[in-house]
């Protein structure tokens, strides 16, 4: 009976020397797991501070070579993206496009980015990033850690740290109008060092009088350019401008051209006749095929002002009648000849464009 007893208790203590050592496995297991998080507490916060570092780039910058093209942004220019090409390859320099306003040079660089994304480009510049900087957007400070940085300083640090990156600056004469223009910073002399290492290509873009006014009188930062002088498209290029560019007003505005592709050739031609350098009031700077692309636009947005799913004649005649960049009496006459030119189709599609 007491032998009975004995081997209960000394079966009792085992179990409880058992329970005590997987009480002492878990209490390690529970440290260890603890460590575990708590390392992964650090890991953590070192990820999140990286993340919670400034980055201009994401907040002022767009990458044009990440962007969905649903065209070519640059049809027909082909010969103006082979020197923007040639002229970042070339060591030690970067482009420089200048030309009037509204001819199309940004729309260049995003037919480069566009370019790079299909890989139909020399080895050389594949695999490369082009982000447009708003640089007006950069102008004054911002806080960090409760210190106020130049933002300028920002971009300069940030872009020191990669690589394969072409920078894009629209109005580029910013960087060097310190006397008399917006910038309070010389960016241009920041610049310099970078563009010198190769490290960070740059296309700048700016107009003939801004060329002439300001980038010219820092000669040490022109030389680091290649200037490609960037023209204003012509007749049957900016037809073609409007008939690869179509389908992207289609696919933002969501209705159709209602016309087959030889009709849509016709009624481009007369567009881009209607809109010739002689009509033009000059003081809305307006050029090919910027002035052509913003009646198309105002085409499309009668037809969504009516409801309608298809841009027709009525639609394209109410934008031109509308416009204010053409003289009213190369209007008048246009008008006129609209009515005579198109009077198979108006008649076939019922329009009656007499009352508009």
């Amino acid at each position: 009976m007491y032998e009975l007893e004995d081997d209960k208790t000394e079966i009792s203590k085992i179990e409880e020397i058992e329970e005590i050592e997987e009480l002492d496995d878990d209490v390690e297991t529970f440290k260890e797991a603890e460590e575990n998080v708590e390392n992964k507490e650090v890991i953590d916060n070192q990820v999140n501070s990286k993340d919670n570092e400034v980055s201009i780039i994401k907040m002022y910058g767009e990458i044009l070579t990440d962007k969905e093209y649903i065209t070519n942004p640059a049809i027909a220019r082909d010969e103006e993206i082979k020197k923007m090409i040639l002229a970042l390859i070339t060591p030690d320099k970067s482009a420089l496009l200048v030309g009037k306003p509204g001819i199309g040079k940004t729309a260049l660089v995003e037919g480069l980015a566009y370019r790079i994304h299909q890989n139909d480009v020399p080895d050389a510049i594949k695999g490369w990033r082009i982000i447009k900087i708003n640089l007006p957007a950069l102008l004054g400070k911002t806080l960090v850690n409760g210190t106020e940085v130049s933002k300028l300083q920002l971009l300069i640090d940030e872009i020191d740290n990669i690589e394969k990156t072409i920078l894009f600056i629209d109005e580029v004469h910013l960087l060097v109008a310190k006397n008399g223009g917006s910038v309070d910073v010389d960016f241009a002399n920041m610049l310099k060092p970078y563009l010198d290492r190769g490290r960070i290509l740059m296309i700048g873009a700016t107009t003939s009088e801004e060329y002439e006014a300001y980038i010219l009188r820092d000669r040490a930062f022109v030389r680091r350019f290649i200037k490609i002088d960037i023209a204003e498209a012509q007749g049957d290029d900016v037809v073609k401008i409007l008939l690869g560019t179509t389908p992207k007003f289609e696919k933002k505005m969501g209705v159709k051209l209602g016309y087959t592709e030889f009709q849509r050739e016709r009624i481009f031609a007369w567009i881009v006749e209607y809109t010739s350098e002689y009509k033009r009031i000059y003081e809305i700077q307006n050029r090919y095929p910027d002035i052509c692309l913003t009646m198309i636009s105002s085409a499309f947005s009668y037809a969504i002002f009516e409801n309608a799913d298809t841009v027709t004649l009525k639609h394209i005649y109410l934008a031109m009648k509308n416009t204010n960049s053409i003289y009213d009496d190369a209007k008048e006459k246009a008008l006129l000849d609209f009515k005579t030119r198109f009077a198979d189709m108006l008649e076939k599609e019922g329009i009656d464009i007499n009352g508009l």
